[in-house]
C-alpha cells in the first residue's frame, strides 16, 4: 500500500497504473520518471522551491565522485543496524538528487534486506533526477515541514543536512523507530571557508535533545579532500549553504582557486522515538 498520504487531507494514498487516488477523489500523476508530486501550493515559498536543475547536477557530479563516500558507508553500517525484523520502511527527509538513498538500497540488498525505501525533497528536479537513476525507492516532491506519510508508518528516517522538523519525524516514525541526523562537524570544509571568508568560522557544536526522541549516540566521521580545477570546486561550492550568502569578493577569490584541500566531517545523531 505504501506510507504516502493525501496532501489535503491526510488519508492514505493508494497507487495506482499512472497516479496516486486517496478515497476523497483527490489525485496525484506518477511522472514518467516514477515519482510523484506531493506539494501543496501553500507549502511552496517560491515558483519553484529548491534546489534548481543546475544545482542538483552540480552536487550530483561532487557526490559521484566520492568524496563524500565514508560518510554514506557510515549512514549504511547505521542504517542497517536500525532496521526491525521483517520488511521495515526507511524515509529519507531531504533526500536530494537520491545519492545516500541510492548508495543505502544497494549495501541492504547486497546484505539480502529488503526493506520499502521512500525519498522526499521540495526539489523538483532533486526527486526528478532521483528517480530517474534509482527505480528502486519511491520518491515524492514534497515538504519535510508537512510530510505527506501517514503517521507511524515508518521504522527508520534518514536526514542528511536537511533542515531537522522533530515533531513531523517523531509523528512519521512508529514506536521505537529511529531517527538519523548527519550534521557538519566544527571543521566540515573549513578550508572552503578560509578561502570564502575574511573570517572563517568553526561550525557549531550542539548537544541537542529533541521531545520524543531519546538520544542514543553520536558517530563522528572524518577526512580530508583534494579538489583539482575549478569546476569540482564550483560543483562543492554550488551543494553549500555558503554558495547563496558569500559576498562576491570571496566567491571571486574562489573563482580563482584551481587547488582546494579541506577538513570533512560528518556527526551521525542517533534517536529512538519514545511514547506511544
Amino acid at each position: 500500500m505504501g506510507i504516502f498520504a493525501c496532501p489535503v487531507c491526510g488519508a492514505t494514498l493508494r497507487r495506482e497504473e499512472t497516479a496516486y487516488r486517496c478515497p476523497q477523489g483527490h489525485s496525484y500523476d506518477l511522472a514518467k520518471e516514477g515519482y510523484v508530486y506531493l506539494l501543496p501550493p501553500n507549502r511552496k515559498h517560491s515558483a519553484d522551491p529548491g534546489d534548481s536543475r543546475e544545482m542538483v547536477a552540480a552536487r550530483r557530479r561532487f557526490l559521484e565522485a566520492g568524496h563524500y563516500a565514508p560518510f554514506s558507508d557510515c549512514l549504511n553500517r547505521l542504517a542497517e543496524d536500525s532496521l526491525p525484523q521483517g520488511r521495515p520502511v526507511i524515509l529519507d527527509a531531504g533526500c536530494g538528487e537520491g545519492y545516500y538513498a541510492g548508495r543505502l538500497r544497494e549495501h541492504l540488498l547486497k546484505r539480502g534486506a529488503a526493506p520499502e525505501q521512500y525519498g522526499l525533497d521540495i526539489s523538483k528536479s532533486a526527486v526528478r533526477a532521483a528517480a530517474k537513476k534509482y527505480r528502486g525507492i519511491m520518491f515524492a516532491v514534497g515538504s519535510i515541514f508537512g510530510i505527506p506519510a501517514l503517521s507511524a508508518s515508518a521504522d527508520v528516517l534518514t536526514d542528511v543536512f536537511a533542515p531537522i522538523v522533530p515533531r513531523e519525524y517523531a509523528r512519521v516514525l512508529r514506536p521505537g523507530g529511529v531517527l538519523i541526523l548527519a550534521v557538519p562537524s566544527q571543521r566540515h570544509l573549513y578550508g572552503l571557508k578560509e578561502i570564502l571568508y575574511d573570517e572563517p568560522y568553526e561550525n557549531e557544536y550542539r548537544e541537542t535533545e529533541y521531545p520524543g526522541f531519546a538520544f542514543l549516540r553520536r558517530v563522528p566521521v572524518r577526512g580530508n579532500i583534494t579538489l583539482n580545477g575549478a569546476r569540482e570546486i564550483g560543483d562543492l561550492f554550488a551543494m553549500t549553504p555558503y554558495f547563496r550568502k558569500t559576498p562576491r569578493e570571496g566567491c571571486e577569490r574562489l573563482a580563482r582557486t584551481q587547488m582546494l584541500r579541506t577538513e570533512i566531517g560528518f556527526d551521525f545523531l542517533l534517536y529512538r522515538k519514545v511514547g506511544e
